[in-house]
């Protein structure tokens, strides 16, 4: 199978998977337990009456495959409703300054954690088998397994409440007068510090030992006795054969983390009170709000359709097996 005829057979896979997993997030919502009311009205005060009328406003009183077929035509118009919670249009809510927020902590605590990740990987297959190697296996397999509330909520207790170095939480100082955008920046870098080390912390294990492992492994075939046998130095065989070799499985991890990006980051973004996508989420799981929720995972299903859409044309292309089965 050609290329372009391999493109359009995962296209149409990506529509399919698309519409399936919309369908099925439509009544998983709808089954969780709770009246996405009950939270609007909370006091016993209120008239039964008006929690029945603002279910009709809601369309909630519909039978469920009415509500499901105008759920449907409103996520192919790009109408994802208004927030039960804060009575403003999903999409203008997630669509702003949450997403900056998110882009600028996530993407770039993403970005970083690839390429040290990368570099570790390479200097411990360079050092195979020394202290070096080691050590640097040793350090991602402790910050793999470290639970990110604990890591996060630990940096707090040090940097924040003990050596008070960092904020806290928050994006910026809300009692702080800015005296121009150089100050701004500075004073959202500076609350952007302690997530971004958690974030980074937390992919980079991963990372590390999924490209070392792929290394490892490509280090047995036979090319690369060739490639020695050839008189090329272990850096240069490292370099040149081995990355190469391994390149499609970190393709992988990179589309699958860059698409990570739009889901936020739920518990970091909690504990340290970061405004995006990841608190926002946890927000509306909270208020029941089932129309910010559906426009929530509607954002992250695109992103790594997409993304992975993305990462299997490149792996056909690095790979012409993947294709030709």
């Amino acid at each position: 199978m050609g290329l372009p005829r391999y493109a359009a057979a995962r296209a149409a896979q990506t529509l399919a998977s698309f519409f399936i997993l919309v369908s099925i997030a439509f009544f998983l919502f709808r089954v969780m337990p709770g009246d996405p009311t009950a939270f609007l009205l909370e006091s016993p005060r209120i008239h039964p009456l008006t929690r029945e009328l603002l279910r009709r406003r809601l369309g909630l009183d519909r039978p469920l495959h009415e509500q499901f077929f105008v759920y449907m035509a409103n996520v192919l118009t790009g109408e994802l409703g208004y927030s039960l919670y804060y009575g403003r249009p999903v999409v203008e809510i997630i669509f702003g300054r949450r997403m900056l927020n998110t882009l600028a902590l996530v993407g770039s605590s993403t970005a970083a954690a690839i390429a040290v990740g990368l570099a570790m990987a390479l200097l411990s297959i360079r050092r195979y088998g020394s202290r070096v190697d080691s050590s640097l296996t040793a350090f991602s397999l402790v910050t793999y397994s470290i639970p990110t509330f604990w890591l996060g909520m630990m940096l707090i207790m040090l940097f924040s409440v003990n050596l008070r170095l960092f904020p806290v939480g928050g994006t910026i100082t809300a009692t702080r007068a800015h005296e121009g955008f150089l100050d701004l920046l500075a004073d959202y870098l500076w609350h952007m510090t302690l997530p971004f080390v958690v974030l980074t912390l937390i992919q980079l294990g991963y990372n590390f030992l999924i490209v070392r492992n792929a290394m490892l492994s490509i280090l047995q075939e036979d090319f690369v006795y060739v490639a020695r046998a050839k008189g090329l130095s272990e850096s240069a065989v490292v370099r040149r054969h081995v990355f190469r070799a391994a390149m499609p499985p970190f393709v992988t991890i990179v589309g699958l983390q860059l698409a990570g990006i739009f889901s936020g980051a739920v518990m970091t973004e909690t504990v340290f009170s970061w405004e995006g996508l990841g608190r926002l989420m946890f927000e509306a799981v909270s208020t029941r709000d089932y129309p910010l929720l559906q426009g929530l995972f509607i954002l992250i299903l695109v992103a790594f359709l997409v993304a992975n859409y993305v990462v299997d044309l490149l792996y056909a292309y690095l790979d012409p097996r993947v294709r030709l089965r």
